[in-house]
């Protein structure tokens, strides 16, 4: 049964097509366990990550290869990949090299670590963690 190789196999079978050739990738801090970002990769996206050992995905607001940091200096290198049951999902653990992860800034004027900086509170806010 093909769904049993997947689920309890130990051959790597992502499954891109799923979402229209893209996987979701939470980027996690390997020290602290902080959920960095979520981003998606394609095959190219993951090959080149694994190539590199540097975090890329494929950008879907620029329909291009993109890896984290290459720009900024704020790079995000591969300690540890996991993946989900159903081998359509990745997490990224990553050493945050530079400053972080977030190309928002904090009232410091420097990148926020994570892209998670806020929380809902009420129902229908948002405050600063």
């Amino acid at each position: 049964m093909a769904e049993n190789n997947i689920e309890e196999g130990l051959e790597l079978m992502l499954q891109y097509e799923k979402r229209g050739g893209l996987l979701p990738v939470v980027a996690q801090d390997y020290a602290t366990g902080d959920v960095l970002m979520l981003a998606y990769a394609n095959e190219a996206g993951f090959q080149e990550t694994w190539r590199t050992g540097y975090a890329t995905f494929w950008s879907t607001s620029r329909n291009e290869l993109w890896t984290k940091g290459k720009a900024s200096g704020d790079l995000l290198r591969m300690r540890e990949i996991l993946v989900d049951c159903d081998q359509d999902a990745l997490v990224y653990r990553v050493e945050v090299v530079g400053g972080g992860a977030c190309h928002t800034k904090g009232a410091d004027g420097r990148y926020r670590k994570t892209c998670f900086y806020r929380k809902v509170e009420g129902g229908n806010g948002l405050v600063f963690r």
